[in-house]
């Protein structure tokens, strides 16, 4: 059971982050539909009942999961690749051209995404206090 609440939490928070790397405003101004509001409130409040310091090695986890995975789409991609230049029986052009569409998708995900936690930190390192 606490597995299975720790995952939900772990979902949760992945959902938020998403949301506030996709969409920076979401914190500060206030939804314009409650359809909006709906899907954004349960995710808030399972993060808000989260515990910090397992919310914090939660997304740590997630984060590395998902760098992972792109790397692994690439390393895949490269094989295939390596495979239809070689051209080894049974490798597919199509199979090699949708690997690297995917892992190219990936990596740009996993750029924007560092883009906007760098833009982040500059914006908390340069307020006032």
């Amino acid at each position: 059971m606490t597995m299975r609440i720790n995952t939900l939490q772990s979902q949760a928070l992945a959902q938020l982050a998403a949301q506030r790397l996709l969409n920076p405003g979401i914190a500060s101004a206030a939804p314009s539909t409650t359809s909006a509001a709906s899907k954004i409130a349960p995710v808030a409040t399972a993060v808000a009942n989260a515990p910090t310091a397992k919310t914090e090695a939660t997304f740590s986890t997630a984060f590395k999961n998902a760098l992972t995975a792109v790397s692994a789409a690439q390393n895949n991609a490269t094989q295939l690749q390596n495979k239809v230049q070689m051209g080894e029986p049974g490798a597919s052009l199509e199979e090699t051209m949708i690997a690297m569409q995917k892992a190219q998708i990936g990596f740009q995900a996993a750029l924007n995404v560092r883009n906007r936690m760098v833009q982040a930190y500059s914006d908390i390192m340069n307020m006032q206090v």
